[in-house]
């Protein structure tokens, strides 16, 4: 027995990854593995001393707030003023959530109705199409392509498709093509959602790992119909405590708060506590960027050697590197080689007649350095 929705989908592209690299090992054979995003980096020492810290301080405090605690969504409100310059009611204009997953999927129940759209990026992170899914609606997708800078076409989107609409979904700094936004585009998406009636949600849980250029916020440009979702899980190797924040319009906010009372019971607030801790300090931050940044510029430049593109990302963890073969052909030759990606026709739909995760591979920057060091000599040697 299973439901129509759940049925209706097929295996979560990330599971199938972690399947195959396990099933290789099993055989004997020595896998890169930058499938999955998720860093290998210890979080912090002093983020986890504040988590044990509050699990002693907090021993008798019960359930969680379903919203957050107060002092977390101060330390939200504070990040957010330092690094963009957003004045938020931590009252009125923060929600906690379990990491940035929880809240991608289970937005759509608040804001949508059976039969209606939701604008979603082509590629993109599969939770923003099943939570719509689940949520009674239509996914309605406009492809992010190179030669339009990864970047939506607003005066290509079908008027018919609009006006049905309730969402847009954007994310930048973008996964997986690494593209960041500007203020200018965000003031764009910003009318076009203005113009339409959309509630705009940024997905920017990739804000905080960029190369050159700070990413700007959404929250930037406006407030009005404006929701953010943010997470530690990048920024401060915090994957597996599973905490981040939505923040933005008031009334939106309120409704994703009530939404929340009846889904879960929140963050443990002593994992709230490490993350108050984490966004109280940049040092480990610019560290993690650096490592980053070292292992993608190896890693783009053994691609350039052995004659690949040039698809230097502007941020994120991710490569989103193109060849002349089909994505599964390109991810099966560098399987061969003994380095594990994610095709990218798995993040894509088929719009328009085109597949814009066609000859791409995702490789996510998570192996240690040295092993980015051995999976550069692989891959120049394919050249």
């Amino acid at each position: 027995m299973i439901s129509r929705n759940l049925a209706s989908i097929g295996r979560y592209a990330f599971a199938e990854v972690d399947r195959e690299v396990e099933r290789l090992r099993k055989e004997g054979k020595d896998i890169i593995d930058f499938g999955v995003g998720d860093p290998t980096e210890p979080t912090p020492e002093f983020i986890r001393n504040a988590c044990k810290r509050g699990i002693e301080e907090r021993k008798a405090s019960g359930y969680p707030s379903y919203i957050g605690d107060i002092s977390y969504r101060q330390a939200v409100a504070d990040w957010n003023k330092r690094r963009f310059g957003i004045t938020l009611d931590p009252e009125k204009e923060i929600c906690s959530n379990i990491g940035s997953k929880e809240a991608v999927f289970n937005l759509p129940h608040a804001f949508i109705n059976p039969g209606d759209n939701v604008l979603i990026p082509n590629p993109g992170y599969p939770p923003y199409s099943r939570g719509t899914l689940f949520a009674g609606g239509i996914s309605r997708y406009y492809n992010l392509l190179k030669e339009n800078e990864f970047l939506p076409d607003f005066s290509a989107f079908a008027a018919d498709t609009v006006k049905k609409s309730k969402i847009l979904w954007l994310n930048y700094p973008n996964s997986p093509t690494g593209k960041i936004a500007t203020k200018k585009f965000y003031r764009e998406a910003y009318d076009f959602c203005c113009d339409n009636g959309l509630l705009l949600v940024s997905d920017e849980a990739y804000s905080e790992i960029y190369f050159k250029e700070k990413p700007p916020s959404a929250l930037e440009v406006g407030r009005e119909n404006v929701i953010v979702i943010n997470s530690l899980s990048k920024r401060s190797a915090m994957t597996g405590y599973r905490v981040g924040w939505v923040a933005g319009d008031e009334k939106a906010i309120s409704t994703f708060k009530k939404l929340k009372t009846n889904v879960d019971s929140g963050t443990a607030t002593f994992i709230q506590d490490a993350a108050a801790a984490a966004l109280s300090d940049e040092k480990h931050v610019d560290e993690f960027r650096a490592g980053y940044y070292k292992k993608m510029k190896i890693m783009t430049k053994a691609f350039m050697d052995a004659g690949f593109p040039d698809c230097t990302p502007e941020a994120t963890i991710y490569i989103w590197q193109r060849s002349d073969m089909s994505s599964m052909e390109f991810a099966k030759k560098l399987l061969n080689a003994g380095i594990a990606t994610t095709p990218g026709a798995l993040f894509s739909e088929t719009v328009d007649e085109r597949n814009p995760g066609e000859g791409y591979v995702r490789l996510a920057l998570v192996p240690s350095l040295d092993r980015c060091k051995e999976a550069a000599e692989r891959i120049r040697s394919l050249g």
